[in-house]
């Protein structure tokens, strides 16, 4: 049964690959407008930890659940509440900037969908490319249009691995504004980062994910993470 106000719920979750874990057993839970922050050494494993709570490998072991529900990446319910950004460009190479917005705008029944779009090029400086294919332009743009994908359509869980990746400062800065206001909007965020100044502007809680994983203060891990 879920905790009341829980969107997020992880417990004693074994993340991995062939049988074998590589990490510590994760139990941690995230409500609505609440942002959790996950630091970790290289390697530690963050991203497989946010793979599986997104639904896109198997869990070696434990249970996560998204409002009461367990994870199914191939539930219809659970794809219209999760929005994840992992460091993958899949992108359709004949499309352009403007047509992929549309196409995940449309397809999530974001209401005036053509405003949107411009509204998200627009906020991350694309807008001049619009009319581009991903190939021909550089990674940091196709980062953030991977970000502009991510946040144009309706969820209630953000999972963000590493979504200061390839940007520039100010953009960086507008990013973690962006992330803040999705909680503030009662949104729920799973953010993995390097960044200690991102960690700081955003999470309220954080995880730190090693052999033991456990809770650490956003300072202390920002700190920990600057000293790297």
């Amino acid at each position: 049964m879920t905790a009341a106000g829980a969107v997020l719920e992880i417990s004693q979750l074994l993340v991995g690959y062939a049988g074998a874990p590589v990490c510590g057993a994760i139990t941690a839970r995230a409500d609505a407008g609440e942002i959790l922050g996950v630091v970790g050494f290289n390697g530690a494993g963050k991203s497989t930890a946010a793979r599986t709570i997104a639904g896109k490998q198997q869990m070696l072991d434990g249970e996560v659940r998204l409002h009461g529900l367990p994870v199914n990446e191939d539930a219809i319910p659970f794809r219209r509440e999760v929005a994840a950004l992992f460091d993958e460009d899949a992108f359709f190479p004949s499309l352009s900037l403007r047509e992929h917005l549309q196409l995940v705008a449309r397809g999530h029944s974001v209401p005036d969908p053509d405003a949107a779009v411009d509204a998200e090029l627009d906020f991350f400086g694309l807008q001049d490319r619009a009319g581009a294919v991903p190939d021909s332009i550089s990674s940091g743009q196709r980062r953030r249009l991977l970000l502009a994908s991510a946040f144009i359509r309706p969820s209630s869980l953000l999972i963000l691995d590493e979504p200061e990746q390839r940007l520039d400062p100010v953009m960086r800065e507008r990013v973690g504004l962006r992330i803040r206001k999705y909680a503030d909007d009662g949104g729920t965020v799973l953010l993995v980062t390097h960044d200690p100044a991102l960690l700081l502007a955003t999470a309220g809680r954080c995880l730190l994910i090693d052999d033991e994983v456990r809770e650490i203060d956003p300072a202390r891990a920002a700190a920990e993470i600057a000293g790297k």
